[in-house]
């Protein structure tokens, strides 16, 4: 995936077959990437986002988006992204077109701590990780702001 020209739906950021994981430092995307290459994926399917990267993106894209964006959970997931990478968290995009991919990448997050792992389809995103002890996952709705839970932003 370009960096320079992400993947976008209605003017923001929809990498569609790919897994965006949030993780609460750069070691910890390091050592994330280094686990999925040696569980076969190239280095060519995974960019690092820094935290400021992310952020940069993702205000940029809310300038310009279109306002079908608002529609649906497109501007919301980025609106989450800008909130974990304003907490510390660098990001990782893995191209993972294939179910078997997608389920080596939920293994890995889970061991390394991910906050969020979500795996982009063309009309739904999937968040790939259990909430952990004390969480809970709530219904999504675009009026419910963030697809964050404020409690996971803290902890990062």
């Amino acid at each position: 995936m370009d960096k320079s020209n992400p993947p976008t739906s209605f003017g923001v950021f929809k990498p569609v077959g790919h897994v965006v994981i949030a993780l609460d430092s750069e070691s910890a995307a390091m050592s994330m990437e280094n686990q999925l290459m040696a569980q076969g994926f190239a280095a060519a399917d995974i960019t690092r986002y820094t935290p400021l990267e992310m952020k940069n993106q993702v205000d940029a894209q809310v300038a310009t988006a279109s306002p079908m964006a608002a529609i649906g959970q497109d501007l919301n997931l980025i609106l989450a992204h800008r909130a974990l990478a304003e907490s510390g968290c660098s990001f990782l995009v893995v191209h993972a077109p294939e179910a078997e991919q997608v389920d080596k990448i939920r293994v890995v997050a889970h061991a390394v701590h991910a906050k969020s792992a979500q795996r982009y389809g063309m009309l739904v995103v999937e968040e790939l990780l259990t909430p952990q002890p004390g969480q809970i996952q709530t219904f999504e709705s675009p009026d419910k702001g963030l697809d964050v839970d404020a409690a996971v932003v803290r902890t990062a």
